[in-house]
């Protein structure tokens, strides 16, 4: 009887190098430290000054980037394209949204006790679901239990049902589509076209001041970058191993004994989850939310970001965000008439030359230069010939 040896995994390595640790870390204190500092202690008159529009701009992208790397868990390693993950975004943002009209009270343009616009709609009380609005904890939690409630719901039926490719990606975008249609009615007590905005303070502190600007700002880097590290573990780990083979021939995961449904639906529900969070920190930044942020553009710019960057690099969807988000805030201000096309160009341009994205080429590069040409391995050959005759 043939001896079969029992196939082992290979080892875990560790979750990051030294280099990455480092500039990790770095990272870590420019947002909870430099950029405070900058904002508010340098005086306005000075170059190294960050000024609160850089503050917002920064704080916005780096919630823009949190979507991006929840794209590359879905799209980049799992190999499932979402055009509708800007609804999971609205629904983060539209929870922390309803908390901070609460916060409101009675310093609304009417002073009533409901939001403006529910007076102005001549509504006599809150909507059920706007029940636990007026607590800080439940809308934590209802900004990770929202969108990883409906990302559950739908994804059961839509993996169950083996729906893949372009089909998932049509019915994304027609879910966001049909959530934006919803929002936009002015009966279902979510402010209509307007949305939630004039938000005054947060857990009783103003919004408008710098040191509350800065801390949400850091919470945002902090999210960002333990969000990042979560990512890293997962894609490390055995799940995520299994989702790239569910991504490369999802046939043959199905015949090695595993059902992809539920890693497929957990990362989906992820994903979402992760989302939902950045939406809910981009809102008391940018200080409003509206259905525009359903759109089907947006959610579609999502996925760009994920290919500007680089698809399954977990870096590279980052840099994209804020490369794309960079440029978008440059191009607005100097070519206003012009910049969707400049968009559109940077976007095709990257799908033709670069498919790896920014970070695939300069892994290329790095591994060509660091690639021995023939002339210097014939050298090293002749070299270790000369030494072996020397010895001899």
């Amino acid at each position: 009887m043939t001896n079969i040896s029992k196939v082992k995994l290979p080892a875990k390595g560790p979750l990051m190098s030294g280099k990455g640790w480092t500039i990790f870390f770095i990272a870590l204190i420019v947002i909870c430290a430099v950029a405070p500092v900058l904002n508010i202690v340098v005086p306005d008159g000075s170059p190294l000054h960050m000024s609160d529009y850089a503050v917002a701009l920064v704080g916005k992208i780096m919630c823009y980037a949190i979507c991006a790397l929840a794209m590359d868990l879905i799209w980049g390693y799992t190999g499932i394209l979402s055009l509708g993950h800007g609804l999971f975004f609205a629904l983060g943002g539209y929870m922390m949204g309803m908390y901070l009209m609460r916060q409101i009270g009675r310093d609304g343009n009417y002073k009533s006790d409901l939001p403006d616009f529910m007076v102005f709609l001549d509504w006599k009380e809150l909507p059920w679901h706007w029940t636990f609005s007026g607590s800080f904890i439940a809308t934590l939690i209802l900004i990770v239990l929202v969108p990883g409630l409906i990302a559950l719901v739908f994804g059961f039926f839509a993996f169950r049902s083996r729906i893949k490719g372009v089909y998932f990606s049509i019915i994304t975008q027609a879910l966001t589509f049909a959530a934006l249609l919803l929002f936009f009615r002015n009966e279902t007590g979510f402010g209509g076209n307007n949305g939630f905005t004039d938000f005054k303070r947060i857990l009783g502190i103003p919004l408008a001041t710098q040191e509350m600007r800065m801390t949400i700002f850091a919470l945002t880097g902090i999210t960002l970058l333990l969000f990042f590290l979560f990512s890293k573990w997962l894609i490390g780990s055995k799940f995520g191993r299994v989702l790239q083979a569910i991504r490369d021939a999802e046939t043959r995961v199905m015949f090695s004994g595993y059902n992809p449904l539920p890693y497929k639906l957990t990362i989906w529900v992820i994903s979402a989850i992760m989302c939902g969070v950045a939406g809910a920190l981009y809102v008391p930044q940018v200080g409003i939310i509206n259905p525009g942020e359903m759109s089907t553009a947006n959610s579609i710019e999502i996925a760009i970001w994920a290919a500007v960057g680089g698809r399954a690099t977990l870096i590279g969807p980052i840099i994209g965000a804020f490369i794309v988000n960079g440029a978008k805030s440059w191009l607005t201000v100097a070519y206003p008439e012009y910049w969707l096309y400049f968009l559109g160009a940077i976007f095709i341009a990257v799908t033709l030359f670069l498919p790896d994205g920014i970070v695939g080429l300069v892994k290329k590069l790095w591994k060509r230069d660091n690639t021995p040409t023939a002339a210097r391995l014939e050298a090293q050959r002749s070299l270790a010939a000369e030494t072996g005759g020397a010895r001899a």
